[in-house]
């Protein structure tokens, strides 16, 4: 472009005949998005004038709508559920006859179209509508409130969790025409379990039964699931199943189209993509797709008519949510099967403490399999104590004994084996020498440790334990110490050069193995699906599992080692598991007898005595030192109340990964646990949030986080 003065009617030898030729193409050019207006002098919508918004901020002193004024020319696509953008921030000095002016361009949701409003000043007018596309449906903002009720969260949270980012190409796409209703599926492998032909009938009549699913060992689950999700489709309704991770939502996708056929499903996993999985994700929307499986993400899928909700490994960790409020899977399907009257449905190989709770409550009922074919169907698991380690001085050097040498040789006659390894990073704080018994607090049963070499103290309440005794032996020595996978896949590569060994971890996970003899050595959670399963596997370093200063590290163990085991071949097919720990703790005997529910109920029965979740609510809030008392001290909390602590949070190794929650490097935090017997959660989840709301209304307070229900509390 120049500048200056010039001939209006062009440059030199420009004629007439080619100006107007330029002067029509510049009209019939796309004019350029205009920004977003003030919409000053504009006039308001004749119906409905004011658009109650939730805005996109986070902060809990600001959880609530805000009402704008609709322009006209906004009326038709101002909708509820539409995405808008709003001014916020703007002074009560900023308003221009009658009507707020400035602040900082933010996204929102429409939530609501009024005729008039409770607010008394002057209103801002909504500055545009992103998109005509209604994504927040009154079901699905009613469970993001009660979700940020129950997590002490804000509603803006929890949208940002339960609506994916807008793809204006998947928006233009139209969805497919829905599919009429399939045929009911047959129960193939469900007749295998006591109730589980009944389950199914009672979803493909349109029930909604609440079950908590022990499945057996083998790869039969992933169709078990699609089966109970052709039967609720059958009655025409929605079915929603969240597993942990993509590999196991890769082989119910597969499982679902095996059952189905193609196009009654959605898969929502990160690994499609933002553009993949919003289109996917609106094609729930609209109706298009009535069933959804998926990760984490997917537990706020807007599936229509929801007959049924299911959650498969709800132990796994990575169905807790790191970001604000941090929601768990299994609360929010909870939720989504109470506000909706749809049937539920917790599986799993293992079984964790809340799902017993299920069941003993009488809200679920058991899905269990009779006691014969489940000793058919897992493998045979032999143990190997400190004992014999000790008599074996060769296997000690190894730390492996002749029992899973002999395994190991046996099973590479006839398949791969499995070895799995505790990850790095499970490294105990504190433990038994003589028998690997966790060291425990005598006042609250939280663990001990000894930071630089101090005396002992209690990571939970505090409490010193100077003259600390192992309450199992009565041995006074402590051990802490793990070894790692890579290690372990160098001694079995000397030990059996001809054979193959891989490796799966967190650097690099297998899906799969061929059925040829191979060694596979893994971390927990990481483990590949074999074909044809594997021949055997070893548990090594059960005592590094059981060690972990967790209140669930018993759980954790059994977990663990019943998914790795459920890969292994039946007994019946000769599959063996040896397991490397003290043959007389309970997470090794229920391995044993193949009893994750039994387990379960007396780790429940224990928490109800020490007054532990999942029978009492809990909180976690951790901040700078003073700011925590400072903080609880404002807070409201109920009368029946216990606050343990607070005492020093451990810091992040230095280079290692940070996790959400953690303190600023360099920077000294504290912690102290909440809580409150049951019935009472709601009131402890009321008094933090208000109690953060008001301390961030406060310029240049100390940051103090919060969390309900933490999982991992030491």
């Amino acid at each position: 472009m120049s500048s200056g003065s010039g001939n209006r009617e062009g440059r030199p030898g420009e004629g007439p005949e080619q100006l107007a030729l330029i002067r029509e193409s510049v009209r019939k050019a796309k004019a350029p998005r205009a920004r977003p207006r003030t919409w000053r002098g504009a006039a308001l919508a004749k119906e409905l004038p004011v658009a109650r918004v939730v805005v996109n901020k986070g902060v809990l002193h600001l959880d609530q709508f805000f009402d704008y004024a609709v322009p006209e020319e906004l009326d038709a696509v101002a909708r509820p559920g539409v995405r808008v953008r709003v001014r916020f921030g703007a002074g009560a000095h900023q308003v221009r006859d009658g009507r707020r002016e400035g602040g900082r361009l933010i996204d929102g949701f429409l939530v609501e179209r009024r005729a008039d409003t409770d607010y008394t000043g002057p209103l801002a007018a909504l500055a545009d509508v992103v998109s005509p596309e209604p994504v927040l449906s009154p079901e699905l903002l009613g469970l993001a409130r009660a979700v940020a009720d129950r997590y002490a969260g804000s509603l803006a949270d929890v949208l940002q969790l339960a609506v994916p980012p807008r793809s204006a190409r998947a928006e233009g796409r139209p969805s497919p025409e829905p599919l009429p209703p399939p045929p009911v599926p047959e129960a193939g492998t469900w007749t295998r379990y006591a109730h589980g032909e009944a389950f199914l009938s009672a979803l493909a009549r349109g029930g909604a039964p609440r079950a908590v699913w022990n499945a057996l060992p083998g790869p039969h689950w992933a169709q078990e699931l699609a089966r109970a999700v052709g039967a609720t489709l059958a009655s025409g309704r929605g079915a929603l199943v969240v597993v942990p991770d993509g590999r196991a939502a890769a082989r119910v996708d597969a499982a679902l189209t095996a059952v189905l056929g193609e196009g009654r499903h959605a898969l929502l996993t990160a690994e499609a993509g933002p553009e993949r999985r919003y289109r996917q994700w609106l094609a729930v929307r609209r109706g298009s797709v009535r069933a959804v499986v998926g990760t984490r993400a997917a537990m706020f899928a807007p599936v229509r008519d929801l007959g049924l909700v299911a959650v498969w490994d709800d132990g796994d960790g990575s169905h807790s949510e790191p970001h604000a409020p941090q929601p768990h899977t299994r609360d929010v399907l909870l939720l989504r099967a109470a506000h909706d009257g749809c049937g539920f449905l917790l599986g799993g190989t293992s079984c964790t403490v809340e799902a017993a709770q299920l069941v003993q409550s009488g809200w679920a009922r058991p899905l269990v399999a009779p006691r014969e074919r489940v000793r058919a169907a897992a493998p045979l698991v032999r143990t190997v104590g400190d004992g014999e380690l000790a008599r074996d001085e060769a296997a000690r050097a190894a730390r492996l004994p002749s029992l899973a040498w002999q395994a190991v040789r046996d099973g590479l006659r006839s398949g791969p084996v499995l070895v799995q390894v505790p990850r790095r990073g499970y490294v105990p704080r504190l433990a038994c020498e003589r028998c690997r018994a966790p060291a425990r607090c005598r006042h609250c049963a939280g663990p001990l440790e000894a930071p630089e070499q101090r005396e002992l103290r209690c990571g939970w309440c505090g409490r010193g334990e100077p003259d600390w005794r192992c309450v199992e032996c009565g041995s006074p020595r402590l051990r802490a110490r793990v070894v790692g996978a890579r290690r372990t896949a160098e001694e079995l590569g000397r030990a059996f050069p001809a054979v193959p060994v891989r490796t799966s971890g967190r650097d690099h996970v297998l899906d799969s193995v061929p059925g040829r003899p191979a060694l596979v050595v893994s971390t927990p959670g990481a483990e590949p699906v074999a074909e044809g399963g594997y021949a055997a596997a070893l548990l090594l370093d059960g005592w590094a599992l059981l060690a972990r200063p967790d209140l669930r590290a018993g759980e954790e163990a059994l977990r663990r080692w019943i998914d790795a085991a459920s890969l292994v071949r039946g007994q019946d097919e000769g599959g063996t598991v040896v397991v490397v720990a003290e043959p007389t703790l309970r997470p090794v005997q229920a391995l044993v007898r193949w009893d994750p529910v039994g387990h379960a109920q007396r780790e429940l029965a224990e928490r109800a005595e020490l007054g532990f979740p999942p029978v009492s609510r809990m909180a976690a809030v951790a901040g700078r030192p003073g700011a925590v008392a400072e903080f609880l001290a404002a807070a409201g909390l109920p009368p029946d109340a216990e606050v343990l602590g607070p005492v020093p949070v451990s810091p992040a190794p230095p280079g290692g990964p940070r996790r959400p929650g953690d303190p600023p490097v360099g920077e000294p935090w504290e912690r102290a646990l909440v809580r409150v017997p049951p019935g009472t959660g709601a009131a402890l989840a009321s008094a933090l949030k208000e109690a953060q709301a008001a301390r961030l209304a406060k310029s240049g307070a100390s940051p103090v986080r919060v969390r309900m229900d933490p999982p991992d509390i030491g």
